[in-house]
């Protein structure tokens, strides 16, 4: 089993006017987790939160690039239907050159709904958009001359991509999907798969198997490592931190529904956890102390799971989650 760190800094203002800069933390957390022999780092994108979430993760991973040398660095993700994609193609493989082959590109449709109002783009639009983007960036990095484009959002004549990524044919892709339909789409394209952080276990793993069943269908085997399951990380080794942390993780996932909601109530994300926050809270995350975690993490090992990233706050959880859970999958 192979682990990795799934989340992003935040930049919150503080009452001088000025702010904490969470960049800094983030950073010597990733330093230290590819110290600690974490295997990659997944960062988000996201805009108009309020909560100083990170809007530039390709400028943020490239800064990365030059500070690793083996953690691998991927998005989680870019939401293509907010972006040119001619030019994520470009940043995302210059990405993959300064960190020489050590990119992940993950993507998705998006799932906020405030987002897709702040950008003015109807929400509606967001499955059509994300395809022609693929179609795009597929068609860039496919070939070695230059190509045309004309679709429906998007048009260029006679262009070539500059630079072309390191990992050929290009870097993995990564597909954020929790609907049936997607789950399959992403097996049938040859897509890796993120699956979110905030649902069950039991809901994660049905997901995990549609999509297992759409690759042998598409007469491919599984790929290892080639799941990543995002899951909360919450260390707590006596009651009463365990309550604490349950009554945080509820919270968080309480503003995370609210995203994932529609203004009028009608309309949910598949990233929406279940209603009974407690529930999503404890059968959701890996909480407890790190045997109990061992435990979990050797069940989920048995049904196949052989890739966890782990979205957690602060350096201490991972270096505990290094030295007395990862030996024991070693």
């Amino acid at each position: 089993m192979k682990f990795g760190m799934f989340g992003g800094p935040r930049s919150i203002p503080v009452v001088d006017g000025g702010y904490d800069n969470g960049y800094s933390a983030y950073i010597d957390a990733v330093l230290e987790a590819e110290q600690l022999g974490y295997y990659s780092n997944f960062l988000v994108e996201h805009h108009f939160s309020g909560m100083g979430q990170v809007s530039a993760s390709l400028n943020l991973l490239s800064y990365l690039a030059a500070r690793t040398k083996t953690i691998r660095l991927g998005t989680a993700v870019v939401v293509l239907p907010w972006h040119n994609p001619v030019l994520i193609a470009e940043q995302a493989a210059t990405l993959d050159l300064l960190s020489d082959g050590r990119f992940d590109f993950g993507v998705g449709k998006g799932y906020r709904y405030n987002e897709f109002e702040g950008f003015c783009i109807p929400v509606e639009e967001a499955s059509e958009r994300f395809e022609e983007a693929m179609a795009v960036i597929r068609k860039a990095w496919g070939h070695e001359g230059r190509f045309s484009h004309h679709g429906k959002r998007w048009h260029y004549q006679d262009i070539v991509i500059e630079p072309a990524p390191v990992q050929k044919p290009h870097p993995p892709f990564w597909l954020a999907a929790g609907r049936r339909a997607s789950l399959r789409q992403a097996a049938n394209e040859g897509y890796n798969l993120f699956l979110d952080q905030f649902q069950t276990f039991e809901v994660m793993l049905k997901r995990f198997r549609i999509y297992q069943a759409a690759v042998q269908e598409a007469g491919r085997k599984l790929k290892p490592y080639s799941i990543a399951v995002a899951r909360g990380l919450l260390i707590a080794k006596t009651p009463e931190e365990r309550e604490a942390a349950i009554t945080a993780r509820m919270k968080s996932q309480e503003v995370m529904n609210a995203h994932g909601t529609s203004a009028d109530k009608t309309e949910k994300s598949s990233m929406v956890s279940d209603p009974d926050l407690r529930k999503a809270a404890t059968e959701g995350t890996l909480i407890g102390t790190p045997g109990e975690i061992i435990e979990r993490l050797k069940w989920l090992e048995e049904e196949g799971v052989d890739y966890i990233i782990l979205s957690t706050r602060g350096k201490k959880a991972l270096r505990v989650f290094a030295e007395e859970v990862m030996p024991a999958f070693r």
